[in-house]
């Protein structure tokens, strides 16, 4: 269907990659959701779970196209730019995005110094496939075409980080992690990227009894986002960016009190695919 906008989950662990048996059924690969729009594919973070897209995208045959639009080049977030297999061969196109780099640094800046001697055996200049990198400034609104438009706001987080709301087709998506709430305030941007969207992924790193503990690390609470989705309408919620000590048991747990905190709250899992 031309507007048919369905969100895969392909990492949503934050920090560091955590595999193991006490994380299978919640999935240990970092941040990387897949966003279809019509025959359009919008990825957001570039994390260890990049890979298996790439694979899977490989395996679909043809040209592949996406935009990747980065929350910021932490490394939990970019470690899969080199294992993305679809890079390096010819035919493919990818339009890399960031916007909390300018005027000190740019996004191509950053991938070559981590794919780069001695962090890793080759250099970008490897890659077959067209790859554009593109920066811009948070609060910019980006039009990729087709109707495919992206609304941009700055998010608190060491060295900055920025959220990202996605409408086509009369949907919207919000993908807002790596960001730090104030204590019993709601963050107006946060709040704008949100509202009434159809499904809002949100930085739940910790739960609020584990938050003092954090304060200054960048990011929020399972909790806050409930409160969030509430405020701005959101139809589902989608608890991300999982803390690498918090194992599917845990998580369980988390998910059966946000539902009864947010009615359509649910913990993000790998594989999980939602068509809105």
């Amino acid at each position: 269907m031309p507007e048919q906008l369905t969100v895969r989950f392909w990492g949503v662990r934050g920090t560091c990659p955590t595999p193991g048996p006490d994380t299978l059924h919640y999935g240990g690969n970092t941040s990387c959701v897949e966003v279809e729009c019509g025959n359009r594919r919008v990825i957001f973070d570039a994390g260890s779970g990049l890979r298996a897209l790439g694979e899977y995208l490989l395996g679909k045959g043809g040209p592949i196209a996406a935009d990747i639009l980065f929350s910021h080049t932490h490394l939990d977030h970019v470690c899969g730019i080199p294992f993305f297999r679809p890079m390096y061969k010819r035919g493919h196109r990818f339009r890399l995005w960031a916007g909390n780099l300018l005027p000190k640094d740019t996004l191509e800046g950053a991938i070559r110094r981590l794919i780069s001697p001695p962090l890793f055996p080759i250099a970008i200049d490897i890659f077959k496939s067209e790859v554009e990198f593109r920066d811009f400034p948070p609060g910019e609104l980006l039009d990729l075409g087709d109707g495919i438009i992206l609304r941009t706001a700055l998010l608190n987080h060491p060295g900055g980080a920025v959220g990202y709301r996605l409408e086509y087709g009369g949907k919207a998506v919000a993908y807002i992690t790596d960001t730090e709430h104030q204590p019993d305030q709601l963050d107006e941007s946060v709040l704008s990227l949100a509202h009434k969207a159809d499904l809002m992924i949100y930085d739940c790193t910790y739960a609020d009894a584990e938050f003092p503990g954090y304060v200054g690390w960048g990011h929020s609470t399972w909790q806050q986002a409930t409160r969030l989705a509430n405020a701005a309408g959101v139809k589902r919620l989608a608890i991300f960016h999982h803390d690498p000590d918090h194992d599917d048991a845990f998580l369980r747990k988390v998910e059966a009190e946000a539902a009864k905190a947010q009615p359509g709250a649910f913990v993000a899992r790998e594989g999980l695919v939602l068509p809105l």
